[in-house]
C-alpha cells in the first residue's frame, strides 16, 4: 500500500427526519402496500407479466440494474487493492456502503419475480439446485457476495460501538474477503450477460452478442466509478461538505478509460458480426441503441479535459449520463431488444413502478440514516449538518 495518510471517518450526524427522509418514508409505505397485494394474490395481481415476457422491471431495474450500481465498493477496491491507489481510501467506506445496500436489495428483489416465492430456498438445496444453470451461478454469486459486503462492512459497525478489539480481529483476516470480493462481482455480472446468450436470437442483433459478458462487466466497473461521483457530489451538497475533488477528479479519468474500453470493443464487435447497419432501420431497438450510445458518449464532452473533471457539476452530469447509459444497455438488451415473438408485449404496471421506485427508497434512506450515524464519510470532509 502507498504512503498515503487520511483522516479516520467520523459519523456526518444532524436529524434523520427531512423533507428527504419523509418522502422516502411515504415511497416505501406504498411499496410495501403493493407488495402485501403481491404476496397475498400472487404476480397477476400487481405486474403486467405474461408467457411472452416471464420477467420485466422488477427483474431488470432491482436485480440486473441494481446490482451494477452497487459495484462502486468493487470498483473502487479494486484501485485501492489490486492497483495500489491508496489515495483512493477514504472513498472505500461510502462506495461499499452503497454496494452494500444495492446488492442486499437486489438479493431480496429476486423473491419478488418468483412465482412460488415461498420455494426460494430450493435454488441452494442439493435437489434442486441445477449447477449447470447460469441463473443458478448469478443466485450463488450475489448470495455470496452479500454475506462478503456485510463481512467487509462490519469493522464500521464494530468501530460504532466501541468494539475495538473484535475489529482488529477482523481487520487481520479482511485480505480474504476482499479476495472474494473481486472475485465474484466479476463472475456473477458477466453472467449476467451470458444469460441473454441463452436466449439465442430472441435477443436483437444489436445486443445479442457471445461478448456479452465481457460487455456487461466493464460497463459494471465504469457504472461503479460513476456511482462514486454520484453520491460523493450529492453527499456533498446535502451534508454541506467540501466536495472531494482532489479525488473524484483522477477518478473519473480512470472511468473514461474504462468507458472509452468499452465502446472500442462494443462497435468492433458490431462491426465484425455486420450487425451495425441494423442501427439504421427505421425500429425501436436502433432508436433506443442511439440513445444509449448517446448517454454513454456524453462523459467524454462533459469531463473531457483536466478543468471540466474539476468543475462539481460536470463530474455529477458525467456521472449520471454513464450511469443513464448503463440502465439504457441493460433495459435495451433484456426487454427492448427481447423480441419473444407471437403478440406479446410488455409494459410495466404501475404497481412494479411503485415497488421499483420503493426499493430505492429504502437505499436512500439507509444511505443518509448509516452515514448520519455511523463512521464512513471522511472526518476532515465533514461539516455541520442542520
Amino acid at each position: 500500500m502507498s504512503g498515503h495518510t487520511h483522516a479516520a471517518p467520523a459519523p456526518v450526524g444532524g436529524r434523520l427526519l427531512s423533507p428527504v427522509t419523509f418522502i422516502c418514508g411515504v415511497l416505501i409505505a406504498a411499496a410495501l402496500a403493493v407488495l402485501a397485494v403481491r404476496f397475498f394474490y400472487g404476480l397477476g395481481a400487481v405486474t403486467n407479466l405474461n408467457d411472452g415476457y416471464p420477467w420485466g422491471l422488477w427483474v431488470v431495474a432491482d436485480v440486473v440494474i441494481g446490482s451494477a450500481f452497487a459495484c462502486g465498493g468493487f470498483a473502487v477496491a479494486a484501485l485501492v487493492y489490486i492497483l495500489n491507489k491508496g489515495e483512493y481510501h477514504p472513498l472505500i467506506r461510502p462506495a461499499l456502503l452503497a454496494s452494500l445496500l444495492g446488492y442486499t436489495l437486489a438479493g431480496v428483489g429476486v423473491i419478488f419475480d418468483l412465482g412460488r416465492w415461498w420455494n426460494f430456498y430450493h435454488i441452494f438445496t442439493p435437489g434442486y439446485a441445477s449447477p449447470n444453470s447460469v441463473m443458478f451461478e448469478v443466485a450463488v454469486c450475489i448470495t455470496l457476495y452479500i454475506i462478503v459486503l456485510w463481512i467487509e462492512f462490519s469493522p464500521t459497525i464494530l468501530e460504532k460501538f466501541g468494539l475495538e478489539n473484535a475489529r482488529r480481529k477482523l481487520v487481520g483476516t479482511m485480505y480474504v474477503f476482499i479476495g472474494l470480493g473481486m472475485v465474484l462481482p466479476m463472475m456473477h455480472q458477466s453472467s449476467l450477460g451470458s444469460m441473454l446468450i441463452v436466449f439465442g436470437t430472441q435477443i436483437h442483433p444489436l445486443w445479442q452478442t457471445m461478448l456479452l459478458p465481457l460487455l456487461y462487466l466493464m460497463t459494471a466497473v465504469a457504472i461503479g466509478y460513476a456511482i462514486v461521483l454520484f453520491e460523493s457530489c450529492l453527499a456533498s451538497a446535502g451534508y454541506r461538505r467540501e466536495i472531494e475533488l482532489n479525488l473524484l477528479t483522477p477518478l473519473a479519468r480512470v472511468m473514461l478509460v474504462v468507458l472509452g474500453a468499452y465502446l472500442a470493443v462494443r462497435f468492433v464487435d458490431l462491426l465484425v458480426r455486420g450487425a451495425l447497419g441494423t442501427a439504421f432501420e427505421p425500429t425501436l431497438q436502433a432508436a433506443f441503441f442511439w440513445l444509449e450510445t448517446i448517454a454513454f458518449a456524453l462523459p467524454f464532452w462533459l469531463l473531457r479535459n483536466r478543468d471540466a473533471r474539476s468543475n462539481p457539476a460536470n463530474l455529477f452530469l458525467g456521472g449520471i449520463a454513464l450511469i443513464a447509459g448503463g440502465v439504457l444497455l441493460r433495459v435495451n438488451s433484456f426487454l427492448i431488444g427481447y423480441q419473444t415473438g407471437g403478440n406479446w408485449s410488455y409494459f410495466p404496471s404501475l404497481g412494479e413502478i411503485v415497488v421499483t421506485v420503493g426499493m430505492f427508497a429504502i437505499e436512500v434512506l439507509a444511505y443518509i440514516v448509516i452515514t448520519r450515524r455511523f463512521p464512513v464519510l471522511p472526518r476532515e470532509a465533514r461539516a455541520a449538518a442542520h
